[in-house]
């Protein structure tokens, strides 16, 4: 005898299965609509000329649709999403600014060669000594628009002043003015976006556009293509050849004309950083700056985290619990509040640093504009956003020594510092390694504290990029790509995978010291 479902009378096993078909059933619809929109995009991005973004895009929609139709992959579906992410947001970001890198992509290097060679050929000039003066006329309901060079006149038909697509229309010639009355010029000023689409054509075939707010002119086109592909500059008499080792059209001089075009540069990034003397100079500087930084950091906290931590595991030490609440309470407020708290109160005039400074000792330090104060101070507000995690890991660690320990060193006449150097700190160093060489990776990018607190300043003097002495290799990067003026992101995409491969070491030897197999 069968068991049924009550609701519908059918066998339970039979109903189990067709609930089983139809997940399977929307699975697999899911599964070809998300196929679909990754090749909608990778059409999408090849059309727009981004051949990385449709290979990223093409590679995953063909392994989800392999991984999701093969029954002997069935085991990797649950950890697709994740490799998916990793490859997405990880491993596609670090290889593109690792291509970047060999590139002199920069704010003058964006466009492909075709598109700037057609805006080239776009741009026009106005034929000299050949202006016409424009005025608008109102009759009736209709206006009319008058060309008057001085030798000759022209009008046009009725205009359309709301229309502000580009057309072209004739032009007839007329000895005197329009008979309505002229508007002034500030009708003249609200129908200049319909003027500006306005191509007058003169009965001898000339095209006359909007030179000016009061002129219209010949313009002709600046640049004609030759049959090497080389672009005559009609206007300057002048050749612009294509220079493919540099990406720029080059006039006969060596003038770079702008914009130019992306191309691969080798390992010219790279060798600029430790060759030019401009960029060396300061690269280094920040370099080692960075690395004292965070060690400093992690040697601060680490001695501050764990003589508090020390103090509260002391036996007689009343209201433990009040003290550890207080010391932790850096922790929970969010780090760009405190770093924003703490550069208000060391502002060099107004600040309550040198308020009681001033007060005590009669000094205001200049916090913001001496390189070794600022550098001091970014320590200082480093050390109190970082000590609660070393507290509360050395807390754990010291928790876990054996008490018998502690014993044996008073029989033997061991006092609280005999302790602390002799028990408590070499059981706890092994344990805390790879956190602080965690820490030290952390603080090695630490780009928020930089940007929000002193943003790299002061300046390097000398430097031919944005670089300041307070500046981490993270935010110089960021200031490079950024800030400049020529936002030269193959140079900074150069310093990132430096700063990926010091990282990556460093990652490397956390796993070593943890003993991890790699």
């Amino acid at each position: 005898m069968y068991t049924t479902n009550a609701s519908r009378g059918l066998p339970r096993h039979r109903s189990r299965h067709l609930t089983e078909r139809y997940t399977r059933w929307a699975l697999r619809c899911a599964i070809a609509f998300m196929v679909i929109a990754l090749l909608w995009l990778v059409l999408a991005f090849h059309l727009n000329g981004q051949w990385m973004f449709a290979l990223l895009f093409l590679v995953l929609g063909a392994s989800l649709g392999v991984v999701f139709t093969k029954r002997t992959l069935m085991s990797h579906r649950y950890i697709f999403p994740a490799v998916a992410g990793l490859g997405v947001f990880v491993i596609f970001p670090l290889l593109y600014t690792i291509g970047i890198s060999f590139s002199n992509y920069s704010s003058s290097n964006l466009l492909s060669e075709e598109r700037v060679r057609g805006q080239l050929l776009s741009q026009s000039y106005q034929e000299d000594d050949a202006a016409f003066d424009l005025t608008l006329y109102q009759e009736g309901d209709l206006t009319r628009l008058l060309l008057d060079s001085g030798s000759q006149r022209f009008k046009t038909s009725p205009l359309n002043l709301d229309n502000r697509e580009s057309r072209q229309i004739g032009i007839q010639a007329v000895t005197e003015p329009p008979a309505g009355e002229a508007l002034p010029m500030r009708e003249l000023v609200q129908a200049r976006s319909a003027l500006q689409g306005l191509r007058l054509l003169t009965p001898d075939g000339t095209e006359l556009r909007m030179a000016g707010i009061r002129q219209f002119a010949p313009m002709l086109d600046r640049y004609d293509v030759l049959e090497d592909g080389s672009l005559y500059d009609r206007r300057d008499d002048r050749v612009l050849t294509p220079d493919h080792t540099i990406g720029f059209f080059v006039t006969d001089d060596g003038e770079r004309i702008t914009p130019g075009w992306p191309v691969n540069v080798g390992f010219a990034n790279y060798t600029k950083i430790f060759t030019d003397p401009d960029i060396r100079g300061p690269f280094m500087q920040i370099f080692v700056w960075t690395f004292v930084f965070a060690a400093l950091t992690v040697v601060f906290t680490l001695a501050v985290g764990f003589v508090l931590a020390s103090l509260l595991q002391w036996d007689q030490l009343k209201g433990k619990a009040v003290y550890r609440t207080l010391l932790i309470l850096p922790y929970a407020v969010p780090a760009f509040i405190s770093i924003l708290i703490f550069k208000g109160m060391f502002n060099q005039h107004f600040g309550e640093v040198n308020m009681i400074l001033d007060s005590l000792f009669g000094v205001r330090p200049e916090w913001f504009t001496d390189p070794w104060l600022a550098r001091s101070m970014l320590l200082i507000v480093n050390t109190w956003l970082g000590y609660p995690y070393m507290l509360l890991l050395c807390m754990g660690l010291i928790q876990a020594i054996p008490q018998d320990l502690y014993e044996a060193s008073a029989v033997d006449g061991g006092g609280p510092i005999t302790n602390l150097f002799k028990i408590t700190l070499p059981l706890i160093i092994k344990p805390l390694t790879p956190l602080l060489i965690a820490a030290f990776a952390f603080n090695f990018n630490n780009f928020v504290l930089i940007a929000l607190l002193t943003g790299g300043n002061p300046d390097i003097l000398g430097a031919s990029t944005p670089a300041g002495t307070t500046d981490l290799l993270v935010s110089y990067t960021y200031r490079i790509a950024f800030q400049d003026a020529g936002q030269n992101f193959g140079l900074a995409a150069a310093i990132a995978t430096l700063i990926f491969l010091l990282v990556a070491g460093m990652s490397m030897l956390n796993l070593r010291l943890s003993k991890v197999k790699v």
